[in-house]
């Protein structure tokens, strides 16, 4: 009994006295991969070791001790399979092999090793809602109606007449449904004519997908983020649509009959035999849709990708008190069941500061620093994009020729088909253009930003000579080394990843406060979304205690009224 007594006494001293709880006592439904803090790489803009002006996978295993750097736990890279580059690699021709713009199997395999080297894990793009017209299944498809391969896409026989009208978001007519004169019948594409829909009605279809998948979970990839899967499924009578399909195509062609099917297939075929991350482009069409997607006993997908909360920016600004309102109401829809990401940009949308902050020279720093504050010390899983971490800004075009994205180019023809404003079309493609956050990484203040030896197929911002990692790295004060300290943060502070929120003062036109609070530890995080200096009261009854943050050297605080600078950002931990 004595001894019974000595050794329950011992356990209470070493586990049961430490600062801080163990991390899996915390959250009965903790994984790794809601405590992942995801860096998503832009392949062909990340660093090219060539000069071929294309970034390349040795490229990215040149930087990968920079990566390491940032404390990130999962790189996800943007597709890097065989591809023409209708779309810069979202029209896949070989779903087994590596683009050669990018190098080579074995590249791929020295690439997934470092990272595994460093405990990094990978995120595998697959890109199943469409491939591109150069692959073999639609090769094979078009060359005769009775072809084995005909029924891995939707096919309409021109003797039926036209097809009810289907709205394609990147053909320059708006059309969705392409003549093939080899066959004497329509195909359907929801994307741009050379990314042919794949028909996920077809087992066959479903289970090519599944095995190369499969291929790449058994070389070791960690995670698949499935690209407009939302769109997978479709009503094969091809049914007419009502006028408003253009404005409201996400409701027509969205969670389709059958797509939970589908997802639960893949699921046991791939996702439960290895120990993976999915996730998939989309949340469905109200939160309904998103908890059958994610919640756990689905057996679908692991956390939703919403995009409400990132089409908030508009070229005019936007309101704060919308953006506390769509991020609040996330959170508490999924504060029970299921798992959210958290995510301003991403290869779809322009820069962070440019779009959320403020990009000017006496704001960028501070305003990159405050929006990263926030990614990281949402509930969620976080989603960085490369040279966020920087601050890097868009880059402004003024011409449509300077354009590279297939979205923009084919956009302003449709305007211009439609008889649109040209100009405003430019305006907002200006703030919001695809081609604004695929710029070249700023490495150094060299040619090119140190990104190639060779001309870079999207011009380097011209502001790389004060904005890089090499000047940042240096720079105590830095974004670089800010969002480094609030990664860390985050990853000691189970907090900030399972901890219940709290938004406080919704009202203030300025200031966005919330708590976060987990088994009895609460932290305050209050961010200033405004070039003006805001003044609040500390909107908590605790003390404020140790300071965790700041993106400046100092807090004004008097009497507990807080004078914040402008985008100024700060996390203290409070005690009563």
């Amino acid at each position: 009994m004595k001894n019974i007594l000595f050794f329950s006494v011992l356990l209470l001293i070493v586990f049961g006295c430490s600062e801080k709880p163990n991390k899996d006592s915390l959250n009965e439904d903790a994984s790794w991969w809601k405590e992942a803090v995801i860096y998503q790489v832009y392949p062909r803009s990340f660093k090219d070791t060539d000069g071929d002006g294309i970034g390349d996978l040795k490229g990215i295993i040149e930087k990968l001790d920079y990566i390491k750097s940032l404390g990130v736990t999962m790189v996800w890279l943007n597709p890097i399979y065989s591809s023409p580059n209708a779309d810069n690699g979202y029209d896949i021709s070989d779903y087994r092999a590596i683009m050669k713009e990018f190098g080579s199997m074995d590249d791929f395999d020295l690439l997934l090793k470092g990272l595994h080297e460093r405990d990094i894990k990978f995120v595998m793009d697959v890109v199943v809602n469409h491939s591109s017209n150069q692959h073999e299944w639609f090769k094979e498809s078009r060359s005769s109606r009775d072809n084995p391969y005909r029924d891995y896409y939707h096919w309409w026989p021109a003797e039926k007449g036209t097809p009810p009208y289907r709205y394609s978001l990147f053909d320059a007519k708006g059309d969705a449904w392409k003549y093939d004169s080899i066959t004497d019948a329509y195909y359907l594409h929801y994307f741009s004519e050379q990314q042919p829909d794949l028909k996920w009605e077809n087992p066959t279809l479903r289970q090519e997908v599944y095995d190369f998948m499969k291929f790449w979970a058994d070389k070791g990839v960690d995670g698949f983020r499935l690209d407009a899967f939302q769109f997978a499924a479709k009503d094969t009578t091809y049914p007419a649509f009502p006028d408003d399909l253009e404005e409201n195509f996400i409701q027509y062609y969205a969670m389709q009959d059958g797509l939970h099917q589908y997802l639960k297939e893949m699921n046991e075929e791939v996702f439960s035999k290895y120990e993976v991350m999915s996730v998939s482009e989309g949340a469905g069409r109200n939160f309904k849709e998103a908890h059958e997607l994610v919640d756990a006993d689905r057996n679908e997908l692991n956390m939703a990708y919403a995009f409400e909360g990132v089409d908030i920016a508009k070229p005019e600004g936007y309101s704060l008190s919308h953006f506390k309102e769509v991020f609040s109401r996330w959170d508490k829809e999924f504060a029970k069941e299921g798992w959210l990401s958290i995510f301003l940009a991403n290869h779809d949308q322009a820069r962070l500061v440019s779009r959320f902050g403020n990009d000017s020279p006496n704001f960028r720093a501070p305003s990159t620093k405050m929006l990263n504050t926030f990614i990281l010390s949402m509930r969620g899983t976080p989603y960085c994009y490369y040279g966020d971490e920087l601050g890097m800004t868009n880059i402004g075009f003024d011409s449509i020729s300077q354009y590279q994205d297939i979205a923009a180019i084919n956009g302003y023809e449709k305007v211009k088909t439609d008889g649109g404003d040209l100009e405003e079309y430019l305006i907002n493609l200006k703030f919001a253009s695809r081609d604004n956050g695929r710029t070249p990484m700023q490495w150094d203040s060299t040619i090119h930003a140190g990104f190639s030896s060779g001309t870079p197929w999207l011009p380097v911002n011209d502001n790389y000579k004060t904005i890089n990692v090499a000047s940042q790295n240096a720079d105590p004060q830095s974004c670089l080394n800010h969002f480094r300290k609030m990664v860390q943060l985050r990853k000691d502070e189970p907090v900030l990843v399972y901890g219940q929120y709290e938004l406080l003062i919704p009202e203030h036109e300025q200031v966005y406060a919330y708590t976060r609070e987990l088994n009895g530890e609460k932290v305050l995080v209050m961010l200033n979304f405004s070039s003006e200096v805001a003044t609040v009261e500390i909107p908590v009854k605790e003390n404020l205690e140790e300071l965790y943050i700041n993106n400046y050297e100092q807090i004004f605080l008097k009497d507990r009224v807080l004078s914040m600078e402008p985008y100024q950002a700060f996390i203290y931990s409070l005690t009563k």
